[in-house]
């Protein structure tokens, strides 16, 4: 049985070179900042585009931290469908799909159509051909307009935590207790 994770070692009899057999992580500080810079010269090198792709606003399971949205993996078919949007299309345009994912309320599927259609509103999709622009290309103006345009390293779209939900009720605001208790009032 080999040693894992990070317990004391055991009758520590010591010889055989042991220096070599040790990992240290003296680079650690030097990864981080090397990390970033990786992470700006990325957003420089894709220039007005954003870096990662458009993700879902989800809600976090469990009755611990079903208060929390957060990203999801991808939009569902359902989304798509109401955003106008072809499957197929979407992952071409920077939009994620997750065909497993399920909607299981109307507000969810409101947030994430009203989430893309605001995203493709802002999206400016350059002509394949430059001389014959397609239908869903956008106009010159916009071309030019991304060329002055700056990237930054955030992402394109991001979620807003909107906790609407807590309360603060006085006791004054309290429904009155029940006459000789709930229990008696059931019975």
């Amino acid at each position: 049985m080999a040693i894992k994770h990070n317990q004391t070692i055991v009758k520590n009899h010591f010889r055989k070179d042991w220096q070599r057999r040790v990992r240290c992580h003296f680079d650690q500080p030097g990864k981080k900042a090397s990390r970033r810079s990786a992470r700006k010269a990325k957003a420089a090198a894709v220039a007005p585009r954003p870096i990662d792709k458009l993700r879902p606003v989800v809600r976090c399971p469990t009755v611990k931290y079903n208060r929390r949205v957060r990203a999801g993996r991808g939009f569902t078919l359902a989304e798509l469908k109401a955003a106008g949007i072809p499957r197929l299309y979407a992952p071409t345009i920077g939009i994620s799909v997750d065909a497993r994912r399920q909607n299981l309320s109307e507000e969810s599927l409101a947030a994430n159509v009203e989430r893309l259609k605001a995203y493709t509103a802002r999206l400016i999709l350059f002509p394949k051909k430059s001389n014959k622009p397609k239908k869903g290309d956008s106009s010159k103006e916009d071309l030019k307009a991304v060329e002055s345009a700056v990237a930054s390293t955030g992402a394109a779209f991001p979620i807003v935590h909107a906790d609407k939900t807590i309360k603060t009720i006085k006791t004054s605001e309290l429904p009155k207790p029940i006459e000789g208790g709930a229990y008696r009032k059931l019975r």
